[in-house]
């Protein structure tokens, strides 16, 4: 990882996310999940901040360490008390340069080392192939496939990839 830098986000890193968040070339497999306004950006970014208080380890601001230019976000998040969210969000120019692989084995390795018993976790939908070949790469393999609840498309299907076998209150919590 050499090209890139993993920093831990601050309340000033929102802006240049949003650029990212806000941007419909990164939500061609979630529309419904564009930040339309700033301060929902801001919110995630707390939210990690207090995740990496709280857990010690969240969302990483994910950096071109020649230029400093912000690439996205990849990270561990703790949800529900029940398992590690794998999660990332990169910029449109960034795709298909493998950061997501690279990046994400590292979180994986992270969140299992500061709290091995949780399980890691990559929950996305079935036509997100990019998404699901990156869990697989990562060590994470598929534990379930249905019903994405919540979700505009009454058709979308959500796949749950995790490096173990899930408790039924684990898979649980990863659907809702």
């Amino acid at each position: 990882m050499d090209e890139l830098r993993l920093e831990r986000p601050t309340p000033g890193d929102a802006a240049a996310l949003h650029t990212i968040y806000s941007d419909p070339r990164v939500w061609t497999h979630l529309p419904s999940g564009r930040h339309a306004e700033l301060r929902q950006t801001e919110e995630m970014v707390c939210a990690w901040i207090e995740g990496w208080e709280c857990d010690g380890l969240s969302a990483w601001m994910v950096r071109d360490a020649g230029t400093g230019e912000l690439l996205g976000h990849i990270g561990c998040s703790v949800k529900h008390g029940a398992f590690w969210n794998l999660g990332y969000r990169l910029a449109h120019e960034a795709h298909g340069r493998g950061i997501a692989t690279r990046a994400s084995r590292h979180a994986v390795d992270q969140a299992q080392r500061v709290r091995p018993e949780l399980p890691v976790v990559a929950y996305l939908l079935e036509h997100n192939l990019a998404s699901a070949r990156v869990a697989q790469k990562v060590g994470l393999s598929l534990q379930h496939r249905g019903p994405d609840a919540g979700n505009p498309d009454p058709s979308a299907v959500r796949l749950v990839y995790a490096d173990r076998p899930l408790t039924e209150t684990q898979l649980q919590a990863t659907l809702v």
